[in-house]
This record gives C-alpha cells, sequence and structure tokens, in this order.
C-alpha cells in the first residue's frame, strides 16, 4: 500500500483538483460578471468588458470541467494554463513596463506564474507516456514555483504590515510573528526546490500553509463580507494557489498513476 502522504497527492487528483479550482474562479465570475480585479486588471473603460467577463468566466469553467475527465483532462489542462498566460502577456507585462519599479507589480506577476506552473504540471502529469519532453516540462514547473515563491516571500516582508494585519490577531505568539515566519517559509520552499534538497516535504508543507490562509484569512472575510466581490475572488486564486502548490508536491511524490 503506498504510504499516506502519497495517496493524497497522487497526479491524478492532483489534476482533477487543479481544474476544480478553475471551476471555482469561473464561478465567481459568472455570480459577479466581473473579473478578479487585482488578479485579471481588465480596464472598466474597456468596450463590452461585462460580456468579456461572463465569456472568460465560461472558459475558466468549462475547461476546469474538462479537467475531471481523463479523455480530456490534457486539453483542460493546455486551455487554463494558456488562459493564465494570456492574462499575464495582456494584462500583467504592461503594468510592469509601465510601473516596473513597484514591487506588487512583480509579485503579481508571480502569483500568475505560479497557477501557470501549476497548469503546465498538471499538463505533464495528464502526457500518455514519459518522455523527454516531458520530464522537461515537469522540470521547468518545478523551477518557475520555485522562482515565484522568493517573490512571496519578499512581499511578505516588504508588505510587513499588510501581511501581519491578514494574521487573525488570536493567534499566538502574535501577527509580525507569523507576517515573517510565513516569509520564511516561502524562502524555504523556494531553496528546497531549486536546489532540490527535502522537495517533499518542502512541498507538502508549503501546500498545507496556503490551506492554511484560506481557512484563517481568505474564507472568514468572505463570510464576514459575503456582498464583496473582492473577498471571493481572493478565495478563488488561493484555492488556485493551493491547487498549484498541490501539483508540484506530487511531482515529488513516489510514481503514481497518471490522470
Amino acid at each position: 500500500m503506498a504510504p499516506l502522504k502519497d495517496s493524497i497527492f497522487a497526479r491524478s487528483f492532483a489534476v482533477r483538483l487543479y481544474g476544480l479550482s478553475a471551476i471555482v474562479l469561473g464561478l465567481v465570475g459568472l455570480v459577479w460578471g466581473d473579473f478578479a480585479s487585482v488578479w485579471q486588471p481588465v480596464p472598466k473603460s474597456l468596450p463590452g468588458r461585462t460580456a468579456l467577463a461572463y465569456a472568460a468566466a465560461a472558459v475558466f469553467l468549462l475547461t476546469g470541467l474538462a479537467m475531471q475527465a481523463k479523455r480530456t483532462a490534457r486539453l483542460g489542462a493546455l486551455s487554463v494554463t494558456a488562459l493564465y498566460g494570456v492574462g499575464i502577456l495582456l494584462l500583467h507585462l504592461p503594468e510592469l513596463v509601465a510601473k516596473p519599479s513597484v514591487f506588487v507589480v512583480w509579485s503579481g506577476i508571480a502569483e500568475q506564474l505560479t497557477l501557470v506552473a501549476g497548469g503546465m504540471m498538471a499538463y505533464a502529469f495528464c502526457a500518455p507516456s514519459r518522455t523527454e519532453n516531458t520530464q522537461r516540462l515537469v522540470k521547468g514547473a518545478q523551477y518557475l514555483f520555485g522562482v515565484c515563491l522568493i517573490f512571496f516571500g519578499l512581499a511578505h516582508l516588504f508588505y510587513l504590515k499588510q501581511t501581519a494585519e491578514a494574521v487573525p490577531a488570536w493567534i499566538p505568539p502574535g501577527r509580525v510573528f507569523w507576517a515573517y515566519a510565513t516569509a520564511a517559509g516561502h524562502f524555504a520552499a523556494a531553496i528546497a526546490i531549486l536546489t532540490g534538497i527535502a522537495t517533499r516535504i518542502a512541498t507538502v508543507l508549503l501546500t498545507a500553509m496556503f490551506i492554511v490562509f484560506g481557512l484563517f484569512v481568505h474564507a472568514p472575510a468572505a463570510f464576514a463580507d459575503p456582498h464583496t466581490h473582492f473577498n471571493w475572488a481572493a478565495n478563488a486564486i488561493n484555492f488556485g494557489l493551493i491547487a498549484s502548490a498541490w501539483t508540484i508536491a506530487a511531482s515529488y511524490t513516489a510514481a503514481t498513476p497518471k490522470a
């Protein structure tokens, strides 16, 4: 019998979880009829913006659903990854060119690239056979994810006050402690991935940290203020980060059946 951790982080489950995160993002878009403003910074002045938002949400929903079936999972993974990639090229890169000295722009791109890395890994898991190209794709997704984590850790330090304020006040030993601790967690996971040292435990713990963010930061915000689109979009994106981290962790587990 496979170890429990290998069963939980089976590649087939990771693919479906990543697809489910796309479904959630699509549903949030359809309910609100809008883009996730911070993560999908489509100008308010864009003609037909609302119709485009519904169309984008529907595509996320459909591609996520495609990832739930073995026959269509690979196409779904490719489509979701392409959607995130197009968003980076059309929305985030122009902002980076306009504001290259603003760190939050860099960390925002890193966040989107993390989702791309998860999609790349899911696509690799769906490959009919293990080839050199597939292995290169796996390594590329791992390294891309690792580099992005460095920006996550720096963001926690550069915006220490905001990070600390997001931590529930009742959690000991204090908000600032956890702001530094989570930054260190991102750096530690990045080092593990980029050096190949202790990758399995590091990526599993990182996934757990993203889950904790969802449970103690994002979900409570949505329940406290359910009428704010930003709160639901933040939960959807965090779910995407969880799913992406899950795929990376799955890539380091013992051999498991393909999706």
